[in-house]
């Protein structure tokens, strides 16, 4: 009579036993190949058997350090596909973007998280970069700032940016507002190496973080916390540290300053996109808010990803995308998408 597959793989599990206990030995085989068998066989017991346990993945901790701008989504993301293969584990951190290379370049970290341009001496060093969304910084003013309403009817430039957080040119609210305000602006900037102050000082027309003034203050939260403690300040965020996760407006105790785009002195309607998280994620899509200070973000090695970041790498380019716009994100273009693929699967 016809032996199931399962029968022949016990079959064959009880030769090597057998032949095992005499000293003897058997050639690897496939179990999907015949087993021979004489008669006797066929009145075997062929009665269902037990299957064997399935082996256990080999556990998998990885350790990823770096930008706020990325913490909050790849903490989800992480969160989640440890839901899906419960064998990998993560530690995730924040600490900056310049922190997240050095922890990533020196061993300390397997992932740095990225919010900016990679260094060349960061590329010279086997830095090996995957987009995987976009976001954008913004300006930030306190809420209950005297000169709210002008500021958010007027905006701000990337030459009166400028003339704030790196030449220090104005230093009132009635020179930015051309008004006799004679209060100053309390200018605020982040200390940490971070791809948020990169992108705010290529904004302003500067180059690198290092050019921008004011009181230095430590980390995104930090930041947000310093202008919403400052009726007078004036600083800027990540989308995921000026917005509430939970309603999707502005944190309360800030508001968003919006941009003048075509420069006329005004916020004209189509540029007036700040009042709601999604409103500013569709204009970022729709390349109407400026690159930078939005920009993608990326996920960094030391050389080529490993089997299992790369296989985080694939889910989080595929399934993992249907994460990112609740999360506050943009997605990548799919074109950036399966080119980012082709780089993780060469």
């Amino acid at each position: 009579m016809a032996i199931s597959k399962l029968s022949k793989v016990f079959i064959f599990l009880l030769l090597v036993a057998l032949l095992a206990a005499c000293g003897g030995s058997v050639a690897e085989s496939s179990t999907d190949s015949p087993v021979s068998t004489d008669s006797s066989a066929d009145t075997a017991d062929t009665s269902p058997t037990e299957p064997a346990a399935e082996v256990e993945a080999e556990p998998v901790r990885i350790t990823v350090s770096g930008a706020f701008a990325l913490f909050p989504i790849v903490s989800l993301w992480a969160e989640e596909y440890s839901a899906l293969n419960p064998n990998v584990t993560f530690d995730v951190q924040g600490g900056g973007a310049g922190k997240g290379m050095t922890d990533m370049l020196t061993g300390a970290a397997d992932i740095a998280m990225l919010s900016r341009d990679p260094r060349q001496e960061e590329l010279d060093q086997g830095s090996f970069l995957v987009p995987v969304t976009i976001d954008a910084v913004v300006g930030t003013v306190n809420a209950n700032n005297p000169y709210l309403a002008e500021l958010q009817t007027q905006g701000l430039n990337p030459d009166e940016a400028n003339a704030i957080w790196i030449s220090g040119e104005i230093t009132t609210w009635g020179q930015l507002l051309g008004t006799n305000a004679a209060e100053s602006i309390n200018v605020y900037t982040r200390s940490d190496s971070a791809g948020a102050a990169e992108m705010w000082a290529l904004y302003s027309l500067g180059e690198a973080q290092e050019d921008l003034v004011g009181t230095a203050v430590n980390a995104d939260p930090g930041l947000a916390e310093a202008v919403r403690q400052d009726p007078l300040g004036v600083g800027y965020n990540n989308i995921g540290f000026s917005y509430d996760q939970a309603t999707g407006l502005p944190l309360d105790g800030l508001q968003i300053i919006p941009f003048d785009l075509n420069d006329n002195g005004q916020i004209d309607p189509e540029e007036d996109f700040y009042g709601t998280r999604d409103e500013l994620t569709a204009a970022i899509a729709a390349e109407i808010y400026p690159y930078p200070p939005a920009r993608a973000l990326y996920l960094v090695t030391k050389g080529e990803p490993s089997p299992a970041i790369a296989a985080f790498y694939r889910w989080i380019l595929t399934d993992g995308q249907a994460f990112v716009a609740d999360a506050g994100y943009v997605l990548l273009p799919e074109a950036r998408i399966q080119e980012a693929l082709t780089l993780v699967e060469e």
